[in-house]
């Protein structure tokens, strides 16, 4: 069992996980497992989501606001445009993830985004197929029922590395599929899954 440091003090029974901080709770509280359909934003997590390979949810989390400065608040058509300078200067830029790999990837994966938003006719129509378009419930009781992948976080990974991809194994999409409300994994007893 985790041990938590952080106890908020309004009476409301959470998911054990976010209990690291204030920033941690209120991201909790306020976003995660809301359904989100506007394109802006979806791409702002599938990015934040690939530069988390490997890494905690809380360590990007904390570096959001330096993300959103260092790629022009998550402007697709910016980054699409990107080159090899943009590269180095985001290398050296300490308030995100510095990984060449990661950056390339997330350069990568707005040319593509562009791509798909014009076939479909938004990112939304396009991503949310995986889930039927609906949140998908998984009853999570204690964290022996948490799941690090699901078939349609396998599905997504697959055509998405097919669209030209980068960085988005099953679990980065599994956990982007919570962040953006495609799949609602709230422990039972959290607020959250009762509102």
């Amino acid at each position: 069992m985790k041990t938590t440091t952080y106890a908020p003090q309004d009476g409301k029974i959470r998911c054990e996980w976010c209990l690291k901080d204030a920033l941690y709770v209120r991201y909790h509280d306020e976003e995660w497992g809301v359904p989100i359909h506007d394109d802006p934003t979806l791409f702002e997590m599938l990015i934040l989501e690939t530069f988390q390979a490997g890494l905690s949810w809380h360590t990007i989390l904390k570096k959001r606001e330096g993300f959103r400065l260092a790629f022009d608040n998550f402007n697709v058509e910016r980054i699409a445009k990107y080159g090899r300078e943009d590269v180095e200067i985001l290398l050296g830029n300490t308030e995100i993830i510095r990984h060449r790999g990661k950056i390339e990837a997330a350069i990568c994966n707005a040319k593509q985004y562009l791509r798909l938003q014009k076939k479909y006719g938004s990112f939304d129509a396009y991503i949310w197929q995986f889930t039927g378009h609906k949140t998908i419930n998984i009853k999570i009781r204690s964290w022996t029922d948490v799941q690090a992948k699901t078939p349609q976080s396998d599905a997504m990974s697959e055509a998405l590395k097919k669209e030209g991809f980068k960085f988005v194994g099953t679990i980065t999409c599994m956990a982007f599929m919570e962040a953006t409300g495609m799949i609602n994994d709230h422990f039972e007893d959290c607020w959250r899954n009762k509102a």
